[in-house]
């Protein structure tokens, strides 16, 4: 098995960090590019939610999940023909089983 170069929470003597080519800027545009597409994707699911409650589909606290047939991340979108409710069990398994998050 292959040694990780981390040891606890600090790197071994002599690795470089993966990240340590970038400069303070490059990293803090990275972060806030992928924290913005993240929020994006957030919205996305909420107004997803919020369209099936207010179509009498889904109810706050009803163990339900609002899923994209075609992932958001795939291209998928919010219409009605992309929206289904299926149990947070079966969504959340799907969702790990194709790598899109768990």
């Amino acid at each position: 098995m292959a040694h990780s170069p981390k040891r606890g929470n600090k790197l071994q003597s002599g690795v470089r960090s993966p990240t340590a080519h970038r400069t303070l800027e490059q990293a803090s545009s990275h972060w806030q590019e992928y924290g913005s597409k993240h929020k994006d994707d957030n919205r996305a699911r909420v107004a997803a939610r919020y369209q099936l409650e207010k179509d009498g589909k889904v109810r706050a606290g009803d163990g339900k999940d609002v899923d994209h047939k075609r992932a958001l991340s795939k291209g998928g979108g919010n219409t009605k023909g992309n929206l289904r409710v299926t149990s947070a069990k079966r969504n959340r398994a799907r969702n790990f089983s194709r790598g899109d998050g768990g």
